[in-house]
């Protein structure tokens, strides 16, 4: 009887419409399209809005006060951090583990893997800024791995978001290592595996265990809660499959 009284409740408080605003790690680009389709599909009357950036800005902001209800972040330090100061409802969790690619406009040898990357011909290797961004922390902690970091430091430049490094590497850098899930676009998808772009292996890097979390503005949000719901389940879980993601 509980459930059933929740459930109504849920519906009719959706029934008058309402806007979510996440933040939104930058890596999640893509997919979040789909992952809004299917979830505005279910709930109609619900609107979602979203701000890409890179997880370490996204969170000082949310600090400060910026008015989101959720937080998508590219690892759970940051919405970890957010719950610690008190800037969240409940504990954050697990969404999805992200992947890294070895990428380049341009055919390469990529079944040299990192190795590439010592090339004279390659002389500008693009990847995130590991102070704000996990999957610059990802790739810094791949080149350490396989003992290139000091060689290549060099060559070295830096994207404030994993999607600005995408955008280096298609307007100039040599190579680049991006996100798995930004080459899901209709932009990206001509680009070859094995010519264009080739996995990094996760064993070279810690998980990038990508943290949700609600935050405090969604206090009494139930639409907010609903998404936050719905990106636990089986439909999203195969949406993010669909676009590089590992979920658990």
């Amino acid at each position: 009887m509980y459930k059933l009284i929740l459930v109504s409740w849920l519906l009719l408080s959706v029934a008058y419409g309402e806007t979510i605003y996440i933040a939104l790690a930058a890596n999640m680009g893509e997919a979040i399209k789909a992952l809004v389709t299917k979830f505005e599909q279910q709930y109609p009357q619900i609107h979602i809005k979203y701000t890409i950036g890179g997880s370490g800005k996204l969170a000082t902001q949310i600090a400060n006060g910026a008015p989101f209800d959720l937080f998508l972040s590219a690892n759970m330090d940051y919405p970890k951090k957010l719950h610690e100061e008190g800037h969240t409802v409940g504990v954050p969790i697990v969404y999805a583990q992200g992947t890294l690619v070895l990428f380049s406009i341009k055919p390469k040898e990529m079944k040299k893997h990192l190795q590439l990357l010592t090339s004279p011909s390659v002389s500008h290797i693009a990847i995130a800024n590991p102070k704000t961004a996990p999957y610059g922390v990802a790739a810094v902690e791949a080149l350490k791995n396989t003992k290139l970091y000091d060689t290549l430091y060099s060559k070295l430049v830096y994207g404030e978001s994993i999607a600005q490094t995408l955008t280096y590497v298609l307007h100039g850098a040599d190579v680049g290592i991006v996100a798995k899930s930004s080459l899901f676009s209709p932009q990206m998808k001509h680009f070859k595996e094995g010519v264009n772009w080739i996995d990094v292996p996760t064993k070279l890097h810690t998980p990038i265990s990508q943290g949700m979390v609600l935050l405090k503005r969604a206090t009494n949000h139930s639409q907010a809660k609903l998404f936050f719901t719905f990106m636990q389940s089986t439909d999203a879980k195969k949406i993010l499959t669909q676009y590089g993601y590992h979920v658990l």
